[in-house]
């Protein structure tokens, strides 16, 4: 029984060191993980051999540790598991407004949409499962940046950069932060021609989801006007709550 307890503990004490270096944006020292997990050194210096001997965290010649390749294979199937099962509602918020509801993630610092459901209209939105992008230029990606601590965000722009996907998109760290506050006090998050002209997007954050993931309705902005974006966003919401249940 002893035994069992003791792998019991050792296996939550690798799966929250994992957490903590996908929380340190992928790679962290010895000591910096000591401090986030308040595991002793010589502990994480164990799992963190057997992680690394596994493939799933690797070791750069500076010493310190960075999630490793291995769990790229586990974390794209999963993303796509849980497109799969949201589908169903994808598919209900597609029938009550009328536009293409899409479903993204944010894995490895960049948006993957992993479900589509498409408007029944001819002139629809699409956007390929499996696509990636930056969080600083699409509706979803604005939507999952509101939820988390702004040094954080500022940790992540660093990494990615700001590059403009058109000429609306956000190219500096303090107007997206400040946009940001409004997402939050709002609920929601509007794609303005940011990622591609001619599309609007509405967002909204998936509350308590294993991974940080929104939901979002997409239409030409001629069809999804602003006025049609306050009438959807409560759908949007209420779909984002029930995939977050």
């Amino acid at each position: 029984m002893a035994e069992k307890s003791s792998g019991v503990q050792s296996l939550e004490r690798t799966f929250s060191l994992l957490e903590r270096l996908a929380d340190a944006g992928g790679e962290a020292s010895i000591s910096e993980l000591a401090a986030l997990s308040g595991l002793p050194m010589p502990t994480i210096h164990r799992l963190m051999g057997t992680l690394v001997s596994l493939g799933y965290v690797r070791q750069n010649t500076n010493r310190r540790y960075a999630l490793g390749a291995r769990l790229i294979r586990l974390g794209e199937h999963a993303s796509m598991q849980f497109g799969t099962a949201a589908r169903p509602l994808l598919a209900e918020l597609v029938d009550e407004v009328g536009e293409t509801a899409n479903l993204a993630v944010l894995e490895r610092d960049e948006i993957v949409y992993v479900a589509q459901v498409p408007s029944k209209h001819s002139m629809r939105m699409f956007t390929e499962v499996g696509r990636r992008v930056l969080p600083h230029g699409t509706g979803v990606g604005k939507a999952i940046l509101a939820q988390m601590p702004v040094d954080d965000v500022r940790e992540l722009l660093k990494r990615t950069g700001m590059p403009p996907y058109t000429e609306h998109t956000f190219i500096d760290a303090d107007s997206l932060i400040e946009h940001l506050a409004l997402v939050r006090e709002q609920g929601y998050a509007v794609d303005e021609n940011e990622q591609e002209i001619g599309v609007r997007c509405v967002a909204v954050a998936i509350p308590g989801a294993p991974t940080p993931a929104a939901v979002s309705v997409s239409g030409p902005s001629g069809r999804l006007t602003l006025d049609a974006v306050a009438r959807i966003a409560p759908a949007v919401r209420r779909i984002a709550t029930a995939l977050g249940s």
